[in-house]
């Protein structure tokens, strides 16, 4: 099973374009694979033929590095299977009677094996090379704490050659998974009894989004800063843009128009356009403008890339196609993987205001509610303007108040007069 995301741990085998016997030639789409964000093809990455299918279409739970299949040898015969840990018990049918005798015969040695698998933090089997695993029993190197070169994700010999000896050993499960470590309680014990409720079992894209947004609330320091933009210049800019649009078929939609400014804005402020590493500030050289896309059972947040560079009918027709295939799970990974911002609209389901939790490791996202009538105060007159509230969440280790003031100082004229972004 391939790691076909950053966070995937586990996928569907959702489909088998081969059936043993069939031969495959490197660059073959041989199955389908669902992962907590999108359905994705894989191909064979060696030629052969099929010996043995080891997963059948529709499992769930399919942890990455699973053997999923067999080819078959140069010599025609089936591949051996990866090893599993081998169980304490295995040798009971060898052992011999417990039956005194003169001259018992000596006990056949076992041969010499190399170091047991070890386990991830999560129990599951960590892939290492038997020499690798050698190498770090002898240097006191943590393999759980070294992320593997070899062929999908496998330790080799040069990971354990460039870790530190003595590798600190990972926090448990709880910390690691950003989770708090206090004892999960059973419905039934927090006074909901049993058969009051239907369960809904978590999906991959579930457990996906709830692991990260843990670890970005509770390890990101975060703050929001607000302001109200009018959108009646923007929406008669709009009119006018998808009258000239509509021959060829294009519709800019006011989310289009947000997606521009905060480009030309991050391009403005270019600290505003930066994430944080332990190695230092990541200053982005382009405004990747990722978009919050609602898909059944989760979120999806599809990229425009470069969007600084790009016009408004071209950002339109791109979101178009992000979000229809977004929904239907047809993203490719680097679609979705990455960005330096994030936009969040639910303006069109009538919410005036809203804080999101910051896609890590991007460095600030902005949520952007509905335009709705508004009294204003203009020229010391009282008048009557659509407003629309945006919000912009900030890393503080990236963005601090006064770097975020200035990110939204460039935004808000943007928006207000956006014949300046069609200069």
């Amino acid at each position: 099973m391939p790691a076909l995301s950053p966070t995937m741990e586990e996928g569907v085998l959702a489909k088998w374009h081969v059936k043993a016997g069939d031969v495959v030639k490197a660059g073959d789409v041989i199955a389908e694979i669902e992962t907590d964000k999108a359905t994705m093809e894989v191909e064979a990455v060696d030629e052969g033929e099929i010996a043995e299918i080891l997963v059948a279409e529709g499992s769930e739970g399919v942890k990455v590095n699973t053997p999923i299949a067999r080819l078959k040898d140069e010599g025609g015969a089936a591949a051996p299977a990866k090893a599993e840990t081998p169980k304490a018990d295995a040798p009971k049918a060898a052992e011999a009677p417990k039956a005194e005798a003169s001259a018992p015969a000596p006990k056949a040695e076992a041969p010499k094996a190399a170091p047991a698998p070890v386990k991830t933090a999560d129990g599951g089997r960590l892939f290492a090379s038997p020499l690798a695993r050698r190498l770090a029993a002898q240097n006191g190197v943590d393999l759980t704490s070294i992320k593997g070169t070899g062929p999908h994700g496998r330790i080799v010999k040069r990971d354990v050659e460039a870790a530190p000896k003595g590798g600190a050993k990972p926090a448990p499960a709880a910390a690691a998974s950003g989770i708090a470590s206090r004892p999960v309680q059973s419905l039934a014990q927090m006074g909901i009894p049993d058969g009051s409720y239907d369960l809904i079992p978590l999906d991959g894209m579930k457990k996906a989004i709830a692991r990260r947004m843990v670890e970005s609330i509770q390890q990101v320091p975060h703050f929001p800063l607000f302001i109200d933009v009018e959108l009646d210049a923007l929406l008669a800019a709009r009119a006018k843009i998808n009258a000239l649009l509509e021959k060829d078929g294009v519709k800019v939609s006011v989310n289009d128009f947000v997606i521009k400014a905060a480009a030309m804005a991050l391009k403005a402020v270019p600290e505003a356009n930066a994430s944080y590493t332990p190695e230092g500030i990541a200053m982005h050289h382009n405004a990747d403008v990722a978009m919050a896309v609602a898909i059944d059972g989760g979120l999806i947040t599809p990229i425009i890339r470069k969007a600084e560079l790009k016009s408004l009918s071209q950002i339109a027709t791109e979101s178009k196609d992000l979000a229809k295939r977004a929904r239907d799970r047809k993203l490719k990974p680097e679609e979705f993987q990455g960005g330096t911002f994030s936009v969040s609209n639910l303006g069109m389901f009538g919410i005036k205001q809203f804080s999101s939790i910051i896609n890590e490791p991007q460095g600030a996202i902005m949520s952007v509610g509905a335009g709705e009538q508004r009294p204003v105060v203009k020229n010391g007159q009282l008048a009557v303007a659509t407003v629309m509230t945006v919000t912009m969440t900030c890393d503080h280790r990236v963005v601090d108040g006064a770097t975020g003031a200035r990110f939204l100082q460039a935004f808000k004229p943007l928006i207000e007069d956006p014949v300046t972004m069609l200069a």
